[in-house]
């Protein structure tokens, strides 16, 4: 455990849970100061008992049980704190599972100085009247081309907002701000499914419509796919656009999708589609659902008007 001098009082706190020698350069982060780096057993203490603490980061929360890590963000959560996650793919579902909705969270996977900068940016708390000069460097274009992406869906999502909104949104939702996106994202639902097989002799006549177009996106995913064969694979990212059409699919074989397949379906880096699946939940486009028999996973699915609005492009395809 170490705790650090204030030289910003301005600057928003931050705890750091994991070996303080892991988390480089913190002077590096502007508008951020590093308050103290704890080892996990320690840090839902720390959080409770600090003055102020604005920021958490977890650092290989992988390696953090769930008792322990469940802990951690219940007082996280309770001070208003914002989480940054740093995990691993193969234990990407697990640790999204325990951190809950109310816990406003950045995750990274396998990340680099630029993820690690963006996540802070993500989080950090505005500051009023600052003005800064930076060097344009290679991790600065790259939180620009990030903010561009987002700045595009948002200004997509505002046009369909002007349309009358997604067929199936409420009409609260269709017509809210951006600053409100946040706030319809647990009214729209999709209705429960049972996700068990059905016996083939069982399966009503519009399930071959619904196996039939399923094979349809299926092809398109793979043919997206295989332009990355001939063409650079960032020529083509449209993560977006590449989750709608897998949560689509999958939606019409009656399966469920975990957050990690998502973010292998979006062909972007794993850090990249966690940002856009929060970006398209805080949208209601996704919806988050609990694993009935696992409690270390939750599935993503698509909202009622996502999943309306995937229908009616491919029958428009169609005719």
């Amino acid at each position: 455990m170490r705790q650090w001098d204030e030289p910003d009082v301005g600057a928003a706190p931050l705890l750091f849970v994991g070996p303080h020698d892991e988390f480089a350069a913190p002077d590096a982060f502007g508008g951020v100061r590093l308050a103290a780096a704890v080892a996990p057993v320690q840090a839902a203490g720390w959080i409770r008992q600090m003055a102020r603490v604005d920021i958490v980061w977890l650092a290989a929360s992988e390696s953090i049980e769930n008792e322990l890590l469940t802990e951690l963000c219940d007082a996280a959560a309770a001070r208003g704190c914002r989480l940054v996650c740093e995990t691993t793919m193969a234990a990407l579902d697990r640790v999204v599972a325990l951190v809950p909705d109310a816990l406003r969270a950045e995750f990274l996977v396998d990340a680099d100085a630029a993820d690690r900068l963006a996540a802070i940016a993500a989080v950090r708390a505005p500051r009023q009247l600052v003005v800064c000069d930076v060097a344009r460097d290679a991790a600065m274009e790259r939180i620009d081309r990030l903010q561009e992406e987002v700045a595009r869906i948002s200004r997509m999502l505002g046009d369909i907002a002007s349309q009358g909104g997604l067929s199936g949104t409420p009409a609260a939702a269709s017509s809210a701000s951006h600053e409100e996106y946040s706030g319809f994202a647990g009214g729209v639902r999709s209705p429960l499914r049972d996700f068990a097989a059905m016996p083939r002799s069982f399966v009503p006549e519009d399930r071959a419509l619904d196996r039939q177009r399923a094979k349809l996106v299926r092809r398109m995913i793979r043919q997206r796919r295989m332009r990355e064969q001939y063409f650079p694979a960032d020529l083509f990212a449209d993560p977006a656009w590449d989750m709608l059409l897998d949560l689509y699919a999958a939606r019409l074989e009656r399966q469920p999708v975990s957050v990690s397949s998502l973010c292998i379906a979006a062909a972007v880096p794993a850090t990249t589609a966690l940002r856009w699946i929060k970006t398209m939940t805080d949208a209601g486009l996704f919806l988050r659902e609990a694993d009935p028999d696992d409690g270390r996973r939750i599935f993503i699915a698509l909202a009622e008007g996502a999943f309306d609005a995937m229908a009616r492009f491919f029958e428009a395809l169609d005719e």
